[in-house]
């Protein structure tokens, strides 16, 4: 029984740990009679638990503007940078996210920065063709693509997204 006991610890001292860490994938369509995009991007934001960072081209999206104002009275930081030509005008929820506190700032370095990305959590991506818009949503042919668990993929986003908020300009609430 002691050479059988000592065998098995062995083996489990030996053994190497695999992860069992899965990425898990979400898309949407829009329009869709499936999941939208739309439910693509807001459940990123929702289970959201520490960090969403949005890199965004064009943004007037009133509920994905709502669940990332949700995400940061809840405790979860919040950035977002945005396109600074397509994100200029007085009511755009660039503009409502900076007046409720949220961090923003605009890009002009680029003729357009067409980005269309957020980072979650450092262990998850949301991306796609899909702007945070409500022609995205009801007009156009879109979609949004949800990766968890892939930290080195998040990595990747997050390095760009660091890069693109710090060649940026901050906005100032404008009320």
């Amino acid at each position: 029984m002691r050479k059988y006991l000592f065998c098995v610890l062995a083996i489990t001292m030996v053994t190497p740990v695999i992860a069992s860490s899965v990425p898990e994938i979400s898309v949407g369509f829009s329009p869709s009679s499936g999941q939208s995009a739309l439910q693509v991007v807001l459940s990123a934001i929702n289970g959201a638990q520490q960090r969403v960072d949005v890199a965004a081209y064009s943004f007037t999206s009133k509920p994905v503007a709502a669940a990332l104002v949700a995400a940061k009275n809840r405790g979860v930081s919040v950035r977002v940078v945005a396109d600074e030509k397509a994100n200029n005008d007085r009511y755009t929820a660039v503009t409502f996210l900076a007046n409720q506190g949220v961090p923003v700032r605009l890009d002009a370095q680029y003729a357009i920065m067409h980005n269309k990305f957020m980072v979650v959590d450092g262990d998850a991506v949301q991306t796609g063709s899909f702007n945070y818009t409500a022609s995205a949503q009801k007009r156009n042919a879109e979609n949004a693509l949800f990766v968890q668990n892939a930290p080195a993929l998040a990595q990747t986003y997050q390095t760009e997204f660091n890069r693109l908020w710090d060649e940026s300009d901050p906005l100032k609430d404008r009320y």
